[in-house]
């Protein structure tokens, strides 16, 4: 089930840029990676604390800082002061309810994205805030939770010196992680799709309450996924456009493709969008179409049992002078009789269609 908005109520009156963290606690570790790299040298290492970051001092290389888990805000705050982040980001880097958008501030660039991760366990969604901000040659991604397979791909492309990476600069090293995400949704859509397809199966051969809960929940992730996608055909839309400097000329057509691909999961989303959506009029019609069928067939029963009552009813009067009650095959003949009634309505419906 997708997240409800978090609570904001404890940065009521504070002002702008006080760093409290907004969202759920993740992880209790918290992990910082840095790699540098370029076409010929590869550095990776796992920092103990932010106050061993090694400097950057060569502009020839890149280098990538990723942190795991951003609900301790004294590192935040260090890492701020280390790259001279705006004390606007820090906080927006700690509220983890953020939309998709790009914020350009001169010497850096700062994105946030939201990722999501397909349970199969439980057919479930989840999701995570990322952080990325983008420098001359620095790039630093800020993970809500601890996953370590979330980047994975692309470090091995940086170690293995597979593709272009290795010799681009790093906003290429943003576009690939821009891209691994993006592709993710291609995931979570396919395993929508393949839920969307058994439900409607489902919808019509047996509708039930449980299928109603489903149709709810799906379109509940859909709506949660909608509000993360379309944010970010804008955001993807402006790394395109190059409206800052530090998107080096002909990596535009990257962030082009990727834009391309936003607009395929927006496509594909509306479609689902749209099928759920039309699952609730099945739902109904189908819950309709079995209740006039029950009362068809209780109007039907009824109907063969109204001339069988009149008949025992006449039988089953109080008078003196009935002639086929001393009679001995009368039983008989009025059982047949109720027999005949009830076998020739039976033909006369189903006649007409009506059974």
């Amino acid at each position: 089930m997708p997240e409800l908005p978090k609570k904001r109520s404890k940065k009521a009156g504070l002002p702008p840029g006080t760093l409290i963290h907004i969202g759920e606690k993740k992880s209790d570790e918290t992990k910082i990676t840095i790699i540098d790299y370029n076409e010929s040298y590869f550095f990776e290492n796992i920092a103990e604390t932010v106050d061993n970051l090694p400097a950057l001092t060569d502009e020839s290389s890149v280098r990538w800082v990723n942190i795991d888990t951003v609900h301790q805000t004294e590192i935040i705050e260090k890492i701020g002061n280390i790259f001279k982040l705006h004390p606007l980001v820090q906080e927006d880097i700690l509220n983890t309810d953020q939309r998709p958008k790009i914020d350009d501030y001169g010497e850096y660039i700062y994105v946030v994205l939201k990722n999501f991760n397909y349970i199969d366990k439980n057919e479930e969604i989840t999701s995570e805030q990322i952080s990325l901000i983008l420098g001359k040659n620095f790039v630093i991604s800020f993970q809500e939770g601890f996953n370590e397979d979330l980047f994975r791909t692309v470090r091995e492309r940086i170690k293995n010196g597979k593709g272009k990476i290795r010799k681009k600069k790093a906003d290429y090293l943003l576009y690939s992680i821009i891209d691994m995400i993006v592709d993710n949704y291609f995931l979570i859509l396919e395993k929508t799709g393949d839920r969307v397809e058994l439900l409607e199966e489902k919808l019509i051969a047996s509708p039930s309450t449980e299928t109603l809960k489903i149709i709810h929940s799906l379109k509940r992730e859909i709506v949660h996924l909608r509000k993360s996608v379309w944010p970010l055909r804008e955001v993807i839309g402006k790394l395109e456009r190059r409206e800052s400097e530090l998107i080096i000329h002909g990596t535009e057509i990257y962030f082009r493709d990727v834009y391309d691909h936003t607009i395929q999961i927006i496509d594909t989303m509306e479609t689902y969008r749209d099928i759920i959506s039309g699952m609730v009029d099945i739902y109904l019609s189908s819950i309709s179409n079995r209740m006039n069928e029950i009362m068809k067939v209780l109007t039907i029963i009824t109907t063969i049992f109204i001339p069988l009552s009149f008949i025992a009813g006449i039988y089953g009067m109080n008078f003196k002078n009935i002639p086929e009650i001393r009679w001995d095959w009368g039983y008989p003949a009025v059982l047949l009789l109720m027999l005949v009634c009830a076998l020739l309505m039976l033909f006369y419906f189903r006649k007409k269609k009506w059974i």
